[in-house]
């Protein structure tokens, strides 16, 4: 028995598929459960690569102090002035969800901006593919989307052997 349950209604990212779409930007103002803040000492810089490159958009600003970035609803990325950033990117990375049919543009349009930006994709033991991405802030950035989940793959026994059933299995039994 589980004690894991179906709860994808609360989540802005589609069911993994070959047909996935995306949801829309998300331009609501909502209280943020989690968001990251980023200092980088060229704001302008920074706003264009995780615009262009990553595919957020500009939720609001402050000028000189803080640019609020957005893609889905709960994928919120501050970014601050600072006077320097670490010169190389950290082991830390933070993840925001994608589909499948969004990686190969997003990885193009790093690279377009930064051709040694991107490391991958590399598939996972937990059912994804993702994408390692250092912005000019020497953030690592991943952008992972789920796979089409197969019962019989080995990523399928991997969640399995830690409690973690597909839908409908625990109608089966």
């Amino acid at each position: 028995m589980s004690d894991h349950y179906d709860a994808f209604e609360m989540s802005p990212v589609p069911a993994p598929g070959p047909d996935a779409v995306p949801p829309e930007p998300f331009h609501g103002i909502y209280g943020m459960p989690a968001f990251v803040t980023i200092p980088t000492s060229d704001l302008a810089a920074s706003v264009d690569f995780w615009i262009r490159g990553l595919g957020f958009f500009e939720l609001f600003s402050i000028p000189g102090r803080v640019v609020h970035l957005r893609r889905w609803a709960f994928q919120d990325v501050l970014l601050v002035p600072a006077a320097s950033v670490p010169e190389q990117a950290p082991a830390m990375s933070v993840s925001f969800a994608c589909v499948l049919g969004q990686l190969d543009s997003l990885v193009e349009a790093c690279r377009a901006l930064r051709p040694d930006s991107v490391d991958g994709p590399r598939d996972t033991p937990w059912n994804t593919r993702d994408v390692a991405v250092i912005t000019p802030e020497n953030a690592r950035i991943v952008l992972t989307a789920a796979k089409p989940f197969d019962p019989a793959s080995q990523e399928a026994r991997n969640l399995e052997a830690v409690g973690i059933t597909p839908p409908g299995a625990d109608d089966e039994q």
